[in-house]
Protein backbone atom coordinates (compact mmCIF):
# COMPACT_ATOMS: atom_id res chain seq x y z
CA UNK A 1 0.00 0.00 0.00
CA UNK A 2 1.69 3.09 -0.89
CA UNK A 3 1.99 5.74 1.47
CA UNK A 4 1.47 9.29 1.07
CA UNK A 5 4.74 10.38 0.32
CA UNK A 6 5.62 7.52 -1.76
CA UNK A 7 2.24 8.73 -3.70
CA UNK A 8 3.37 12.53 -3.76
CA UNK A 9 6.83 11.09 -5.25
CA UNK A 10 5.15 11.06 -8.47
CA UNK A 11 4.63 14.42 -8.88
CA UNK A 12 8.24 15.23 -9.32
CA UNK A 13 7.88 15.23 -12.88
CA UNK A 14 6.30 18.55 -13.83
CA UNK A 15 4.42 16.63 -16.43
CA UNK A 16 2.77 14.52 -14.04
CA UNK A 17 2.37 17.53 -11.39
CA UNK A 18 0.12 19.13 -14.24
CA UNK A 19 -2.40 16.36 -14.16
CA UNK A 20 -3.61 18.34 -10.59
CA UNK A 21 -5.41 21.00 -12.96
CA UNK A 22 -7.26 18.72 -14.31
CA UNK A 23 -9.52 17.88 -11.05
CA UNK A 24 -12.58 18.05 -12.06
CA UNK A 25 -15.36 19.44 -9.27
CA UNK A 26 -18.95 20.38 -8.86
CA UNK A 27 -21.77 21.74 -6.73
CA UNK A 28 -25.52 21.31 -5.55
CA UNK A 29 -26.86 23.81 -3.39
CA UNK A 30 -30.06 24.06 -1.64
CA UNK A 31 -31.57 27.13 -0.59
CA UNK A 32 -35.01 27.18 0.92
CA UNK A 33 -37.48 29.62 -0.38
CA UNK A 34 -39.15 31.80 2.11
CA UNK A 35 -41.67 34.73 2.35
CA UNK A 36 -40.46 38.05 3.11
CA UNK A 37 -41.58 37.17 7.11
CA UNK A 38 -38.83 34.38 6.57
CA UNK A 39 -41.90 31.74 6.66
CA UNK A 40 -41.29 28.78 4.25
CA UNK A 41 -42.97 29.51 0.75
CA UNK A 42 -45.83 28.15 -0.19
CA UNK A 43 -46.09 29.17 -3.89
CA UNK A 44 -45.47 26.62 -6.54
CA UNK A 45 -41.77 26.14 -7.88
CA UNK A 46 -41.75 29.02 -10.57
CA UNK A 47 -42.61 27.78 -13.50
CA UNK A 48 -39.92 30.54 -15.23
CA UNK A 49 -37.40 28.60 -13.33
CA UNK A 50 -38.45 25.63 -15.40
CA UNK A 51 -39.74 22.16 -14.80
CA UNK A 52 -37.66 20.15 -11.22
CA UNK A 53 -38.27 17.47 -12.85
CA UNK A 54 -36.09 17.70 -16.32
CA UNK A 55 -33.68 21.08 -15.55
CA UNK A 56 -30.15 20.24 -15.79
CA UNK A 57 -29.51 23.30 -13.21
CA UNK A 58 -32.16 24.34 -11.28
CA UNK A 59 -34.71 21.85 -9.68
CA UNK A 60 -35.97 20.78 -6.12
CA UNK A 61 -34.89 18.87 -3.32
CA UNK A 62 -37.49 17.19 -0.19
CA UNK A 63 -39.81 20.47 -0.62
CA UNK A 64 -41.55 22.33 -3.51
CA UNK A 65 -39.53 25.29 -1.77
CA UNK A 66 -36.56 23.43 -1.70
CA UNK A 67 -34.34 25.07 -4.44
CA UNK A 68 -31.80 23.04 -5.75
CA UNK A 69 -29.00 24.67 -7.78
CA UNK A 70 -26.25 22.49 -10.04
CA UNK A 71 -23.37 23.55 -11.17
CA UNK A 72 -21.67 21.33 -14.48
CA UNK A 73 -18.80 19.52 -13.53
CA UNK A 74 -15.24 22.07 -14.38
CA UNK A 75 -11.97 21.90 -13.94
CA UNK A 76 -12.18 25.51 -12.94
CA UNK A 77 -12.77 26.95 -9.38
CA UNK A 78 -13.64 30.06 -11.05
CA UNK A 79 -16.13 28.91 -13.57
CA UNK A 80 -17.77 26.77 -10.80
CA UNK A 81 -18.23 30.03 -8.34
CA UNK A 82 -19.40 31.68 -11.48
CA UNK A 83 -22.10 29.44 -12.20
CA UNK A 84 -23.53 29.30 -8.81
CA UNK A 85 -23.56 33.18 -8.68
CA UNK A 86 -25.56 33.20 -12.03
CA UNK A 87 -28.03 30.59 -11.12
CA UNK A 88 -28.25 32.89 -7.78
CA UNK A 89 -28.73 36.03 -10.28
CA UNK A 90 -31.23 34.26 -12.37
CA UNK A 91 -33.36 32.65 -9.58
CA UNK A 92 -33.42 36.10 -7.94
CA UNK A 93 -35.04 37.80 -10.86
CA UNK A 94 -38.35 34.86 -10.64
CA UNK A 95 -39.14 34.38 -7.55
CA UNK A 96 -40.25 37.97 -6.66
CA UNK A 97 -40.38 39.04 -3.12
CA UNK A 98 -39.41 36.05 -1.86
CA UNK A 99 -35.74 35.33 -0.48
CA UNK A 100 -33.20 32.34 -0.44
CA UNK A 101 -32.94 30.88 3.46
CA UNK A 102 -29.28 31.93 3.85
CA UNK A 103 -28.28 29.00 6.44
CA UNK A 104 -28.89 25.07 6.61
CA UNK A 105 -31.22 25.38 9.45
CA UNK A 106 -34.56 26.23 8.48
CA UNK A 107 -36.98 28.71 10.95
CA UNK A 108 -40.84 29.25 10.74
CA UNK A 109 -41.76 25.88 8.92
CA UNK A 110 -45.29 25.97 10.37
CA UNK A 111 -47.25 22.93 11.28
CA UNK A 112 -45.23 19.81 9.82
CA UNK A 113 -48.31 18.99 7.55
CA UNK A 114 -48.19 21.99 5.48
CA UNK A 115 -44.68 21.94 4.39
CA UNK A 116 -44.72 21.57 0.77
CA UNK A 117 -44.09 17.95 -0.73
CA UNK A 118 -41.88 18.48 -4.09
CA UNK A 119 -44.11 18.09 -7.13
CA UNK A 120 -42.86 16.50 -10.77
CA UNK A 121 -45.86 16.55 -12.61
CA UNK A 122 -47.42 13.32 -13.89
CA UNK A 123 -45.03 11.11 -15.23
CA UNK A 124 -44.13 7.99 -13.42
CA UNK A 125 -40.62 9.35 -12.65
CA UNK A 126 -42.46 12.34 -11.68
CA UNK A 127 -44.99 10.30 -9.52
CA UNK A 128 -42.25 7.92 -7.73
CA UNK A 129 -39.84 10.74 -7.23
CA UNK A 130 -42.87 12.88 -5.07
CA UNK A 131 -44.40 9.58 -3.68
CA UNK A 132 -40.47 8.79 -2.26
CA UNK A 133 -40.67 12.45 -0.94
CA UNK A 134 -43.96 11.12 0.83
CA UNK A 135 -42.26 8.40 2.21
CA UNK A 136 -39.64 10.44 3.92
CA UNK A 137 -42.00 12.42 5.30
CA UNK A 138 -43.88 9.78 6.99
CA UNK A 139 -40.22 8.09 8.18
CA UNK A 140 -38.52 11.27 9.99
CA UNK A 141 -41.01 13.74 9.69
CA UNK A 142 -40.93 16.99 6.78
CA UNK A 143 -39.04 19.53 8.71
CA UNK A 144 -35.91 17.60 8.87
CA UNK A 145 -35.82 17.43 4.73
CA UNK A 146 -36.10 21.12 4.82
CA UNK A 147 -32.66 21.50 6.04
CA UNK A 148 -30.36 22.80 3.58
CA UNK A 149 -26.68 21.45 2.42
CA UNK A 150 -24.09 21.82 0.14
CA UNK A 151 -22.60 18.54 -1.94
CA UNK A 152 -19.41 18.61 -3.29
CA UNK A 153 -18.26 16.49 -6.28
CA UNK A 154 -14.78 15.52 -7.02
CA UNK A 155 -12.80 13.30 -9.17
CA UNK A 156 -8.87 13.28 -10.46
CA UNK A 157 -8.21 12.48 -14.00
CA UNK A 158 -8.03 9.19 -15.50
CA UNK A 159 -4.44 10.54 -16.65
CA UNK A 160 -3.98 10.31 -12.64
CA UNK A 161 -5.13 7.53 -11.96
CA UNK A 162 -2.87 6.13 -14.81
CA UNK A 163 0.21 7.21 -13.17
CA UNK A 164 -0.69 5.84 -9.71
CA UNK A 165 -1.75 2.52 -11.31
CA UNK A 166 2.08 2.37 -12.89
CA UNK A 167 3.71 3.28 -9.76
CA UNK A 168 2.24 0.41 -8.01
CA UNK A 169 2.73 -1.74 -10.24
CA UNK A 170 -1.47 -2.70 -9.97
CA UNK A 171 -2.18 -4.96 -13.02
CA UNK A 172 -6.01 -4.54 -12.16
CA UNK A 173 -8.52 -2.78 -15.31
CA UNK A 174 -8.04 1.00 -14.88
CA UNK A 175 -11.68 1.26 -13.81
CA UNK A 176 -11.15 -1.43 -10.83
CA UNK A 177 -8.50 0.63 -10.02
CA UNK A 178 -10.13 3.61 -10.11
CA UNK A 179 -12.97 2.22 -7.57
CA UNK A 180 -10.73 0.76 -5.50
CA UNK A 181 -9.10 3.93 -5.18
CA UNK A 182 -12.56 6.16 -4.60
CA UNK A 183 -13.09 3.96 -1.51
CA UNK A 184 -9.58 4.08 -0.37
CA UNK A 185 -10.80 7.56 -0.43
CA UNK A 186 -13.81 7.70 1.19
CA UNK A 187 -12.81 5.46 4.05
CA UNK A 188 -9.71 7.76 5.07
CA UNK A 189 -12.60 10.92 4.58
CA UNK A 190 -14.64 9.06 7.46
CA UNK A 191 -11.98 9.00 9.68
CA UNK A 192 -10.95 12.37 9.46
CA UNK A 193 -14.77 14.41 8.26
CA UNK A 194 -14.81 15.54 11.92
CA UNK A 195 -12.19 18.01 10.99
CA UNK A 196 -14.47 19.56 7.94
CA UNK A 197 -17.08 20.01 10.91
CA UNK A 198 -14.46 21.51 12.87
CA UNK A 199 -13.56 23.83 10.31
CA UNK A 200 -16.37 24.50 8.21
CA UNK A 201 -19.31 23.88 10.22
CA UNK A 202 -21.80 26.94 9.77
CA UNK A 203 -25.04 25.06 11.99
CA UNK A 204 -24.58 25.71 15.52
CA UNK A 205 -28.14 27.34 16.40
CA UNK A 206 -31.45 26.79 15.65
CA UNK A 207 -34.76 28.67 15.98
CA UNK A 208 -36.53 26.60 19.01
CA UNK A 209 -39.50 26.09 16.46
CA UNK A 210 -37.17 23.63 14.59
CA UNK A 211 -37.70 21.36 17.75
CA UNK A 212 -41.08 21.79 18.65
CA UNK A 213 -41.79 18.98 19.94
CA UNK A 214 -39.04 16.91 19.42
CA UNK A 215 -36.11 15.29 21.71
CA UNK A 216 -32.86 17.03 22.26
CA UNK A 217 -29.71 18.29 24.48
CA UNK A 218 -30.37 21.90 23.03
CA UNK A 219 -29.58 25.19 25.53
CA UNK A 220 -30.99 28.72 25.14
CA UNK A 221 -28.81 30.83 23.39
CA UNK A 222 -28.03 33.53 26.61
CA UNK A 223 -31.34 35.05 27.42
CA UNK A 224 -32.73 34.41 24.03
CA UNK A 225 -35.60 31.86 24.57
CA UNK A 226 -36.07 31.78 20.63
CA UNK A 227 -32.52 30.57 19.83
CA UNK A 228 -31.24 27.16 20.79
CA UNK A 229 -27.75 26.24 20.26
CA UNK A 230 -24.85 23.75 22.53
CA UNK A 231 -22.11 26.46 23.47
CA UNK A 232 -19.13 24.89 21.26
CA UNK A 233 -21.51 23.56 18.44
CA UNK A 234 -20.49 23.28 14.45
CA UNK A 235 -22.70 21.55 12.61
CA UNK A 236 -26.00 20.75 13.97
CA UNK A 237 -27.52 19.37 10.80
CA UNK A 238 -25.11 16.67 10.96
CA UNK A 239 -26.58 15.49 14.30
CA UNK A 240 -29.50 13.87 15.35
CA UNK A 241 -31.47 17.05 14.60
CA UNK A 242 -30.53 16.03 10.91
CA UNK A 243 -31.42 12.85 8.54
CA UNK A 244 -30.91 10.51 11.33
CA UNK A 245 -33.20 7.92 12.37
CA UNK A 246 -33.17 4.56 14.32
CA UNK A 247 -33.73 2.31 11.12
CA UNK A 248 -30.78 4.46 9.42
CA UNK A 249 -28.74 3.34 13.03
CA UNK A 250 -28.90 -0.01 12.22
CA UNK A 251 -28.16 -0.15 8.60
CA UNK A 252 -24.66 -1.56 8.59
CA UNK A 253 -22.53 0.09 5.17
CA UNK A 254 -18.98 -1.43 4.08
CA UNK A 255 -16.67 0.69 2.77
CA UNK A 256 -13.93 -1.37 2.25
CA UNK A 257 -14.55 -2.19 -1.38
CA UNK A 258 -17.22 -1.62 -4.01
CA UNK A 259 -18.90 -5.33 -3.86
CA UNK A 260 -19.21 -5.04 -0.37
CA UNK A 261 -20.54 -1.54 -0.51
CA UNK A 262 -23.21 -3.17 -2.87
CA UNK A 263 -23.54 -5.74 -1.16
CA UNK A 264 -24.56 -4.08 2.08
CA UNK A 265 -26.36 -1.58 0.69
CA UNK A 266 -28.99 -3.93 -1.21
CA UNK A 267 -29.41 -5.38 2.01
CA UNK A 268 -30.51 -2.43 3.56
CA UNK A 269 -33.07 -2.14 0.63
CA UNK A 270 -34.44 -5.41 0.79
CA UNK A 271 -35.14 -5.67 4.51
CA UNK A 272 -38.12 -5.42 5.81
CA UNK A 273 -38.73 -2.59 8.30
CA UNK A 274 -42.02 -2.90 11.17
CA UNK A 275 -42.13 0.57 11.90
CA UNK A 276 -42.47 1.89 8.23
CA UNK A 277 -44.46 -1.32 8.14
CA UNK A 278 -47.02 0.19 10.16
CA UNK A 279 -47.29 3.11 8.18
CA UNK A 280 -48.43 1.18 5.59
CA UNK A 281 -47.95 1.41 1.87
CA UNK A 282 -51.15 3.22 0.61
CA UNK A 283 -53.83 4.74 2.17
CA UNK A 284 -57.81 3.75 2.49
CA UNK A 285 -58.07 5.56 -1.19
CA UNK A 286 -55.28 3.49 -2.63
CA UNK A 287 -52.99 6.17 -2.86
CA UNK A 288 -49.42 5.65 -1.97
CA UNK A 289 -48.11 6.73 1.14
CA UNK A 290 -44.31 5.47 0.26
CA UNK A 291 -42.73 3.15 -1.74
CA UNK A 292 -41.98 0.27 0.31
CA UNK A 293 -41.79 -0.87 3.57
CA UNK A 294 -38.44 -1.06 3.50
CA UNK A 295 -35.53 -0.18 5.68
CA UNK A 296 -34.63 2.28 2.48
CA UNK A 297 -37.01 3.31 -0.14
CA UNK A 298 -34.27 3.74 -2.97
CA UNK A 299 -30.56 4.20 -2.26
CA UNK A 300 -30.70 7.72 -2.13
CA UNK A 301 -32.42 7.46 1.21
CA UNK A 302 -29.69 6.18 3.17
CA UNK A 303 -27.39 9.20 4.51
CA UNK A 304 -23.78 9.23 4.62
CA UNK A 305 -21.38 12.17 4.87
CA UNK A 306 -19.55 10.98 1.24
CA UNK A 307 -20.86 8.86 -1.56
CA UNK A 308 -19.71 6.98 -4.66
CA UNK A 309 -21.27 7.99 -7.26
CA UNK A 310 -21.40 6.94 -11.27
CA UNK A 311 -23.53 8.59 -13.82
CA UNK A 312 -26.67 6.40 -14.41
CA UNK A 313 -28.40 5.48 -17.58
CA UNK A 314 -31.99 6.01 -18.23
CA UNK A 315 -32.65 2.52 -17.68
CA UNK A 316 -30.45 2.12 -14.40
CA UNK A 317 -31.02 2.56 -10.88
CA UNK A 318 -27.11 4.30 -9.10
CA UNK A 319 -26.61 1.02 -7.70
CA UNK A 320 -26.70 -0.75 -10.97
CA UNK A 321 -24.76 2.01 -12.26
CA UNK A 322 -21.95 1.70 -10.22
CA UNK A 323 -22.23 -2.21 -10.09
CA UNK A 324 -22.09 -1.80 -14.02
CA UNK A 325 -19.59 0.95 -14.79
CA UNK A 326 -17.79 1.40 -11.31
CA UNK A 327 -16.72 4.93 -9.63
CA UNK A 328 -16.95 7.62 -11.46
CA UNK A 329 -16.60 10.40 -8.60
CA UNK A 330 -17.41 10.93 -5.51
CA UNK A 331 -19.89 13.31 -3.34
CA UNK A 332 -18.72 14.99 -0.18
CA UNK A 333 -22.28 15.29 1.73
CA UNK A 334 -21.29 17.02 4.91
CA UNK A 335 -21.14 20.64 3.94
CA UNK A 336 -23.81 23.41 5.53
CA UNK A 337 -24.78 26.02 3.90
CA UNK A 338 -22.48 28.85 5.06
CA UNK A 339 -24.44 32.31 6.18
CA UNK A 340 -21.56 34.32 5.59
CA UNK A 341 -21.07 33.79 2.47
CA UNK A 342 -23.38 35.31 -0.62
CA UNK A 343 -23.20 31.14 -2.50
CA UNK A 344 -22.75 29.47 0.88
CA UNK A 345 -19.19 28.33 -0.38
CA UNK A 346 -16.19 30.07 -1.79
CA UNK A 347 -13.23 29.57 -3.62
CA UNK A 348 -10.78 29.10 -0.65
CA UNK A 349 -13.50 26.25 0.65
CA UNK A 350 -12.62 24.22 -2.33
CA UNK A 351 -9.15 24.50 -2.23
CA UNK A 352 -9.00 23.11 0.91
CA UNK A 353 -11.93 20.85 0.00
CA UNK A 354 -9.36 19.46 -2.72
CA UNK A 355 -6.45 19.62 -0.75
CA UNK A 356 -8.31 17.46 2.07
CA UNK A 357 -9.50 14.73 -0.64
CA UNK A 358 -6.40 14.66 -2.52
CA UNK A 359 -4.63 13.98 0.85
CA UNK A 360 -7.39 11.16 1.10
CA UNK A 361 -6.80 9.34 -1.87
CA UNK A 362 -3.03 9.10 -1.60
CA UNK A 363 -2.70 8.22 2.13
CA UNK A 364 -2.69 4.95 3.18
CA UNK A 365 -6.17 3.54 4.20
CA UNK A 366 -6.64 0.40 5.95
CA UNK A 367 -9.97 -0.96 5.54
CA UNK A 368 -12.38 -0.28 8.36
CA UNK A 369 -13.58 -2.68 11.10
CA UNK A 370 -17.04 -2.52 12.64
CA UNK A 371 -15.51 -1.30 16.21
CA UNK A 372 -13.47 1.35 14.17
CA UNK A 373 -16.68 2.45 12.35
CA UNK A 374 -18.49 3.12 15.61
CA UNK A 375 -15.61 4.81 16.68
CA UNK A 376 -16.06 7.06 13.75
CA UNK A 377 -19.95 8.01 14.33
CA UNK A 378 -18.77 8.81 17.75
CA UNK A 379 -16.07 10.95 16.98
CA UNK A 380 -18.40 12.89 14.44
CA UNK A 381 -21.36 13.40 16.81
CA UNK A 382 -18.88 14.59 19.89
CA UNK A 383 -17.71 16.98 16.89
CA UNK A 384 -21.28 18.27 16.06
CA UNK A 385 -22.17 19.05 19.20
CA UNK A 386 -18.43 20.08 21.24
CA UNK A 387 -16.32 20.59 18.10
CA UNK A 388 -14.48 24.01 19.40
CA UNK A 389 -14.39 22.83 23.02
CA UNK A 390 -10.47 23.06 23.64
CA UNK A 391 -10.55 20.33 25.75
CA UNK A 392 -12.75 17.83 23.41
CA UNK A 393 -10.71 14.44 22.98
CA UNK A 394 -11.52 12.07 20.13
CA UNK A 395 -10.80 8.88 20.33
CA UNK A 396 -8.09 7.50 17.67
CA UNK A 397 -7.32 4.54 17.81
CA UNK A 398 -6.88 2.91 21.45
CA UNK A 399 -6.07 5.81 22.83
CA UNK A 400 -7.36 9.61 22.97
CA UNK A 401 -6.41 12.78 21.03
CA UNK A 402 -7.75 16.60 21.88
CA UNK A 403 -9.12 17.97 18.66
CA UNK A 404 -7.45 20.76 18.29
CA UNK A 405 -3.85 18.65 18.38
CA UNK A 406 -4.65 15.97 16.12
CA UNK A 407 -6.53 18.23 13.34
CA UNK A 408 -3.13 20.67 14.06
CA UNK A 409 -0.98 17.22 13.01
CA UNK A 410 -3.33 16.14 9.81
CA UNK A 411 -3.24 20.00 8.67
CA UNK A 412 0.64 19.47 8.83
CA UNK A 413 0.35 16.11 7.14
CA UNK A 414 -1.72 17.86 4.04
CA UNK A 415 0.56 20.51 3.68
CA UNK A 416 2.71 19.13 1.27
CA UNK A 417 -0.55 18.70 -0.85
CA UNK A 418 -1.55 21.85 -0.72
CA UNK A 419 2.16 22.82 -1.85
CA UNK A 420 1.49 20.10 -4.80
CA UNK A 421 -1.49 21.92 -6.01
CA UNK A 422 -0.05 25.33 -5.29
CA UNK A 423 3.11 24.59 -8.00
CA UNK A 424 0.55 22.86 -10.42
CA UNK A 425 -1.62 26.09 -10.53
CA UNK A 426 1.32 28.33 -10.48
CA UNK A 427 0.16 30.55 -7.62
CA UNK A 428 -0.33 30.11 -3.71
CA UNK A 429 -3.79 30.06 -3.14
CA UNK A 430 -3.58 26.60 -1.88
CA UNK A 431 -1.28 26.93 1.01
CA UNK A 432 -3.06 30.10 1.55
CA UNK A 433 -6.05 28.19 2.11
CA UNK A 434 -4.54 25.83 4.30
CA UNK A 435 -2.87 27.91 6.67
CA UNK A 436 -6.21 29.90 7.33
CA UNK A 437 -7.67 26.51 8.00
CA UNK A 438 -4.68 26.02 10.41
CA UNK A 439 -4.80 29.42 11.92
CA UNK A 440 -8.45 28.38 12.96
CA UNK A 441 -7.30 24.56 14.44
CA UNK A 442 -5.37 27.14 16.93
CA UNK A 443 -8.16 29.85 17.07
CA UNK A 444 -11.89 28.82 17.30
CA UNK A 445 -12.63 32.31 16.75
CA UNK A 446 -11.90 32.00 12.83
CA UNK A 447 -14.85 29.20 12.31
CA UNK A 448 -17.50 29.77 10.75
CA UNK A 449 -19.82 28.29 13.50
CA UNK A 450 -17.97 30.76 15.98
CA UNK A 451 -18.53 33.73 14.34
CA UNK A 452 -21.83 33.42 13.56
CA UNK A 453 -22.28 33.00 17.59
CA UNK A 454 -20.47 35.97 17.93
CA UNK A 455 -22.49 38.31 15.58
CA UNK A 456 -25.65 37.23 17.11
CA UNK A 457 -24.39 38.23 20.56
CA UNK A 458 -22.55 41.35 19.50
CA UNK A 459 -25.94 42.27 17.57
CA UNK A 460 -28.38 40.85 20.55
CA UNK A 461 -29.76 39.02 17.68
CA UNK A 462 -31.67 35.98 17.46
CA UNK A 463 -30.95 32.77 15.28
CA UNK A 464 -33.77 33.77 12.80
CA UNK A 465 -33.09 37.44 12.97
CA UNK A 466 -28.96 36.82 12.11
CA UNK A 467 -30.11 34.64 9.59
CA UNK A 468 -32.79 36.59 7.77
CA UNK A 469 -30.47 39.18 8.31
CA UNK A 470 -28.21 37.75 5.92
CA UNK A 471 -30.85 36.40 3.55
CA UNK A 472 -31.86 40.06 2.99
CA UNK A 473 -28.37 41.43 2.65
CA UNK A 474 -27.51 38.40 0.09
CA UNK A 475 -30.91 39.38 -1.94
CA UNK A 476 -29.83 42.51 -2.50
CA UNK A 477 -26.16 41.44 -4.26
CA UNK A 478 -27.61 39.15 -6.25
CA UNK A 479 -30.44 41.80 -7.66
CA UNK A 480 -27.80 44.79 -7.69
CA UNK A 481 -27.02 45.66 -11.29
CA UNK A 482 -28.40 44.49 -14.55
CA UNK A 483 -27.89 40.44 -15.32
CA UNK A 484 -26.42 39.67 -18.25
CA UNK A 485 -28.97 39.17 -21.23
CA UNK A 486 -26.67 35.68 -22.62
CA UNK A 487 -27.59 34.60 -18.80
CA UNK A 488 -30.83 35.60 -18.46
CA UNK A 489 -30.84 34.26 -22.07
CA UNK A 490 -29.17 30.75 -21.07
CA UNK A 491 -31.66 30.23 -18.44
CA UNK A 492 -34.83 31.21 -20.24
CA UNK A 493 -34.04 28.64 -23.06
CA UNK A 494 -32.98 25.94 -20.45
CA UNK A 495 -36.05 26.21 -18.48
CA UNK A 496 -38.29 26.17 -21.65
CA UNK A 497 -36.54 23.02 -23.00
CA UNK A 498 -37.44 21.51 -19.26
CA UNK A 499 -40.50 22.04 -19.99
CA UNK A 500 -40.88 20.19 -23.22
CA UNK A 501 -39.02 17.40 -21.44
CA UNK A 502 -41.56 16.95 -19.02
CA UNK A 503 -44.25 17.03 -20.79
CA UNK A 504 -42.76 14.41 -23.63
CA UNK A 505 -42.35 12.25 -20.59
CA UNK A 506 -45.75 12.10 -19.32
CA UNK A 507 -46.97 11.86 -23.47
CA UNK A 508 -44.56 9.17 -23.51
CA UNK A 509 -45.85 6.90 -20.55
CA UNK A 510 -47.74 3.96 -21.88
CA UNK A 511 -48.49 2.03 -18.27
CA UNK A 512 -50.25 2.95 -14.93
CA UNK A 513 -47.83 3.65 -12.14
CA UNK A 514 -48.24 0.81 -10.31
CA UNK A 515 -46.97 -1.46 -13.18
CA UNK A 516 -43.83 0.82 -13.45
CA UNK A 517 -43.12 0.45 -9.68
CA UNK A 518 -43.56 -3.17 -10.12
CA UNK A 519 -40.99 -3.16 -13.09
CA UNK A 520 -38.67 -0.74 -11.74
CA UNK A 521 -38.32 -3.08 -8.39
CA UNK A 522 -37.82 -6.08 -10.73
CA UNK A 523 -35.47 -4.56 -13.15
CA UNK A 524 -33.39 -3.37 -9.65
CA UNK A 525 -33.45 -7.01 -8.11
CA UNK A 526 -35.12 -5.47 -5.02
CA UNK A 527 -38.22 -7.04 -3.75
Amino acid sequence: MASLNDSLAIFENPQRRKLLRDIVRGIEKESLRVSPSGHIANSAHPKTLGAALSHPSITTDYSEALLEFITAPSCSIEKVLTELDDIHRFTYRQIGEELLWASSMPCQLGADDQIPIAEYGSSNIGIMKHVYRLGLGHRYGRSMQTIAGIHYNFSVPDTLWMELQQQQQNTQSLQNFKSEGYFKLIRNFRRYAWLLLYLLGSAPAVCRSFVANRDHQLSPVGQDSHSLYQPYATSLRMGDLGYQSQAQSAVDISYNSLEEYITSLRSALATPYKAYDDIGLKDPQGNYKQLNTHLLQIENEFYSAIRPKRTAALDETPLQALQHSGVEYIEVRCLDVNPLLACGIDAQTIRFLDTFLLFCLLSESPKTTNSESQILSKNMLSTVYRGRDPQLRLQKGSSELRLREWGADLLLEMQPVAEQLDIAHDNQYYSQAHRSMQAAIIDASKTPSESMLKEMQDNNETYYRMAMGKAMKHREFFLGGELDTKITKHYTQLAAMSHKQQIAQENNDQVSFDQFLSAYWKSSQIN
